[in-house]
């Protein structure tokens, strides 16, 4: 079946059991197709549209998932808030050219007697890894059996979660998964905040000041880029975030964009890294320093 047959599908397939998943992806690979995965949890936006039109452009098949996983929430309340909405998410991932749709429940994903975690050392010490325990444990498990469950040949994860993009590619790594890891640059709104779910969260106020992130970001990205001593330029991020209206900023750092270890003078492939607080809403974001 060629490409152009299956972009012209009007109603985007649903598995919601590993059995069903399977059943779709073998027939399909029996037909020759190659196939990508796009994982999210929902609360769909441009970003995670992005994804899958990137992965609809090399691959012949496109399966999103969405599955708040539980595991990597470190605060109750915090997932009740993460925003649901099935049915608009997926007419959205049905016109951006998604295949299929994976939707398992939580009892599907984590049965009776789940017993396994996976747990990446080192990359998950710092950054969110730091201020949500145990986060980086529910990312790598999750994605470690979704992977396993859909054996893709590849799958796509955003850049603005560049931390968990690191967590990901050392989980495949090390745990020798036949699956290529592909990063998709931020998707940024026009005044350059980052696209998140969590976006809509923020009350009228709060979305007002929420460009700061970005914008203080590119700014000690400019300053730091000469190759100067960061300590001063990175303080002086942090104070202009709670001059913007943030009530508290988690981290502002430079790192590695490899390693994530900490540098005091921006090197190449260095990274600066974010997060901060609006109200009861955690943004995160990173950039390149050139």
């Amino acid at each position: 079946m060629d490409r152009a047959r299956k972009n012209a599908r009007s109603e985007l397939a649903v598995s919601r059991s590993v059995a069903e998943l399977r059943g779709v992806l073998n027939r399909w690979r029996a037909e020759g197709d190659s196939i990508a995965l796009v994982p999210t949890m929902g609360g769909l936006h441009e970003g995670h549209l992005a994804l899958v039109r990137a992965a609809r452009t090399q691959f012949s098949r496109v399966v999103a998932t969405i599955f708040v996983n539980p595991m990597q929430f470190d605060d109750p309340v915090d997932l009740g808030r993460y925003p649901s909405d099935i049915g608009r998410d997926t007419a959205m991932l049905s016109q951006a050219g998604a295949d299929l749709l994976f939707l398992p429940a939580a009892g599907e994903m984590y049965p009776p007697g789940f017993a396994t975690a996976v747990k990446v050392s080192g990359l998950t010490a710092c950054l969110c890894g730091a201020a949500r325990r145990g986060h980086f444990d529910g990312v790598s498990t999750v994605v470690a059996k979704l992977l396993c469950q859909a054996a893709p040949d590849a799958a796509f994860f955003g850049e603005k979660d560049y931390q968990q993009l690191l967590v990901v590619r050392r989980t495949v790594r090390d745990l020798d998964i036949p699956v290529r890891i592909e990063g998709v640059t931020t998707v940024r709104e026009a005044d350059g905040l980052a696209l998140s779910s969590r976006n809509f969260n923020l009350s009228r106020e709060e979305r007002a000041a929420a460009p700061a992130l970005y914008r203080v970001l590119s700014e000690v990205a400019q300053a730091l880029a000469p190759g100067g001593p960061a300590q001063a330029a990175l303080e002086e991020g942090r104070e202009s975030l709670m001059r913007a209206g943030f009530a508290r900023v988690d981290y502002f750092e430079l790192r590695d964009g490899e390693t994530l270890t900490s540098l005091e003078r921006a090197r190449p492939p260095a990274r600066l890294f974010a997060a901060a607080w609006l109200g009861a809403t955690r943004l995160i974001d990173n950039i390149p320093v050139a």
